[in-house]
């Protein structure tokens, strides 16, 4: 939607052209038209930069944090009882506005304690607390009770940092702000510090609570799948109670997806009403609550999931939760949604803020399957060429002994009867043809019949002496391993170094089960949720340093693992496996509640005949083609 400034203009600017059509002519009238179309653009855009502008202030005398980021204002205070409290989170408010100190909500009986009533920004479970907390541990000594209160801050630019420690023990909070200007959108996080001479155990932890403005006509929108039947978007009131959005498959899932909306259920024009959005930004189990209390306070609370969870934190040790993403609007969910997809593409994908148009691309897969060779793939990528593909993917089956899912992952070599010469041949062929190449790899996983199995039976996720559950015919490999980060590392840095490979589709075909670590001690075992995914990121992260042209997808088995966590080493993400173009149309709406179409990978196939033909930016560049 245009700004207001942006609206003025046409007015004015069709008014005008009607006086150049009379007096010009049509043609010139047209040449106005695009000129006064092309401002139209730019002009509300360059209004929009001269007033943007973040910032972050400290009121010393009421103890008063206050960060105004375009559209939106979000006011904590320190109270009397040193806890951070929520003020305000909403429209931006004027210059001048001030805030009185906070203070702490009376309890409203014996049943309710100040503790619960009270909006914090970040509450231990601890001195009577019921809601939902932000931290929970567990000390060697037996105790669990954690009270944290305001120690000091730091405000640097753009970033908040609100220090707090626990009122005897030396456990401390560090609770990170970074707001955004363009778009109003606050990243929150906090790193624990056990500074104790002894190890603690994290039982819970999340990145930070949105506290809402006290009401009940509050209505929640999330959005829920399953393989071929994601982005599903639902809407209910919320009510006195707690409603879960969670994954414990060790990734993100399709079950849930961790984004969330909430406005006022009287609100029923997508482009007007106050819209309080936000999304985790995290590639394992996790969990979002959405949770109304007894005095109709609504908080939403999201971080790694409490499910079979415990982090030994070690003295000395910290541990940084994921960035919870949250922001504000009040041109309805059509408003929030547009805040997401700006900030997604100018402050989350790898090359942001100028991410690259991405080419037509054609894949392998539905033309071959696992039937892959020198000879077909080149015939492949002549008929691909020929319609104006820019980009030819060859998909599974080029590696190891992979004649099908039932073997070969983990053995990432070429394989020589398929490809005699290498990769190189069939690269140099594709170049030739005017079009870059990719490859598809499932660096995760691995099938119980491989060489790197039967070498290596102790990578797998996997509790002694239990069953190994397959999925797929294939197993997880335990990527929190540091051997097995190394692996995976390694081989994908040889097959780039060693290949001209413009793009990988990097897939992830099942969900974790037996996660079991038994290379570390049972205190440590339950690490692996956190530990994983710490070593997925730093994989992407050092691939792209080192391979800084290289593009990457993020698909499992479609749209399973699709967050602000994978996207930020991820160009695009896969939402479906399902091409159906009826189907499509409704989970990309779904998906662009969330997500930018500008980071959604669709595709045209012919009754399964032909091969893929991803499109970015939802225009269909090339013409269909019903040859194999």
């Amino acid at each position: 939607m245009p700004t207001s400034g942006g609206t003025e203009i046409n007015r004015l600017s069709f008014s005008f052209l009607s006086r150049i059509e009379s007096a010009c002519g049509f043609y010139t009238f047209q040449v106005a038209l695009l000129g006064i179309a092309l401002l139209s653009l730019i002009v509300p855009r360059l209004v929009q930069a001269q007033s943007v502008e973040a910032s972050i202030r400290f009121d010393q005398q009421t103890q008063v944090f206050r960060i105004d980021a375009a559209d939106m204002s979000y006011v904590l205070g320190i109270n009397e009882k040193k806890q951070v409290q929520t003020l305000y989170w909403g429209r931006r408010l004027g210059y001048a506005d001030s805030f009185a100190a906070a203070h702490a909500t009376p309890g409203s009986s014996s049943f309710d304690l100040p503790t619960n009533t009270t909006v914090q920004e970040f509450v231990a479970w601890g001195g009577g607390l019921y809601v939902e907390p932000d931290l929970k541990v567990a000390f060697p000594d037996g105790n669990r009770d954690l009270v944290l209160q305001y120690v000091s801050h730091t405000i640097e630019g753009k970033k908040l940092i609100i220090r707090l420690k626990d009122i005897s023990q030396e456990v401390y909070v560090d609770l990170q702000y970074k707001a955004d200007a363009h778009t109003g959108i606050l990243r929150r996080s906090a790193r624990l510090q056990n500074k104790t001479a002894s190890p603690l155990t994290v039982e819970q932890i999340a990145s930070g609570t949105w506290n809402l403005p006290r009401g009940t006509d509050y209505r929640l929108r999330y959005l829920t799948g399953r393989w071929a039947g994601e982005w599903n978007l639902h809407e209910q009131t919320i009510q006195p109670g707690k409603t879960i959005l969670e994954s414990r498959r060790g990734s993100t899932g399709a079950q849930n997806n961790p984004w969330f909306a909430i406005d006022r259920n009287n609100s029923n024009d997508q482009d007007t009403g106050d819209v309080w959005f936000g999304a985790l930004g995290w590639s394992g189990s996790w969990q979002i609550s959405v949770e109304q209390d007894q005095i109709q306070q609504v908080r939403v609370t999201g971080g790694p999931n409490s499910f079979d969870f415990g982090y030994r934190l070690a003295p000395g040790e910290h541990l940084q939760t994921p960035y919870f993403y949250a922001g504000y609007s009040h041109d309805g969910i059509g408003g929030a949604s547009r805040l997401l997809h700006r900030f997604e593409l100018s402050s989350i994908l790898p090359h942001a803020p100028n991410p690259k148009l991405r080419p037509v691309l054609y894949n392998s897969w539905e033309a071959t399957g696992f039937k892959v060779d020198e000879t077909g793939q080149e015939a492949l990528a002549e008929k691909a060429a020929s319609i104006g593909v820019e980009r030819f993917v060859v998909d599974d089956g080029w590696f190891g002994q992979r004649a099908n899912d039932k073997a070969g992952l983990g053995d990432w070599y070429v394989n020589p009867a398929k490809f005699p010469r290498g990769l190189k041949p069939l690269i140099d062929k594709v170049h030739s043809l005017g079009m870059d190449f990719g490859l598809w790899v499932e660096p995760e996983m691995v099938n119980p019949n491989s060489d790197l199995y039967r070498k290596h039976p102790d990578w797998i996720l996997n509790f002694t002496g239990r069953p190994r559950t397959e999925g797929r015919n294939q197993l997880m490999l335990n990527l929190a391993r540091p051997d097995v980060r190394d692996y995976v590392f390694r081989f994908l840095d040889k097959l780039l170094d060693e290949n001209d490979i413009a793009f990988l589709k990097w897939d992830y075909n099942r969900n974790w089960s037996e996660p079991g670590w038994p290379a570390v001690t049972p205190e440590d075992q339950k690490k692996v949720y956190i530990s994983y995914v710490q070593n997925l990121y730093s994989i992407l992260e050092e691939l792209r340093a080192k391979h800084s042209t290289v593009e990457i997808e993020s698909c499992s088995g479609g749209g399973s693992r699709v967050d602000l966590g994978i996207m930020r080493y991820s160009d695009e993400v896969w939402p479906s496996d399902n091409t159906d173009a009826f189907d499509r149309l409704l989970m990309q709406d779904g998906f662009t509640y969330a997500y930018s179409p500008g980071v959604m990978m669709t595709s045209a196939t012919d009754d399964f005949e032909i091969a893929k033909i991803r499109v970015g930016k939802n225009v269909l560049r090339c013409a269909r083609t019903s040859q194999k």
